[in-house]
């Protein structure tokens, strides 16, 4: 289910897509309840297992240089992850920099 702008998921309104990739896609949304900007990463159903250990590890993790998880949930059908928004450049336009 690909989401639009002005589409709620609970308390979250939908700004924009911000990725989209081979596990699923990243919303920018704002939490109307905490009026805070968040990001939304919704995985693919068969990335279901992958999702929960990555969610796991992240909520492990407390530096000012790794994302903050606010709330994860991992259903049959869907997985998704609340959490904070950071800009910054994606991954895959970092490649060609890590190359010797």
């Amino acid at each position: 289910m690909t989401l639009s702008a002005g589409d709620k998921l609970g308390p979250y309104e939908i700004c924009s897509r911000a990725g989209v990739g081979g596990m699923g896609e990243v919303y920018k949304a704002r939490d109307t309840r905490l009026d805070r900007i968040v990001a939304i990463k919704k995985a693919n159903e068969k990335f279901t297992e992958r999702f929960e250990r990555e969610a796991r590890a992240i909520a492990a993790l407390n530096h000012p240089n790794i994302y903050q998880l606010f709330f994860s949930a991992i259903t049959q059908k869907a997985s998704s992850a609340i959490t904070s928004c950071t800009a910054g450049t994606a991954a895959t336009s970092c490649k060609e920099s890590l190359r010797y």
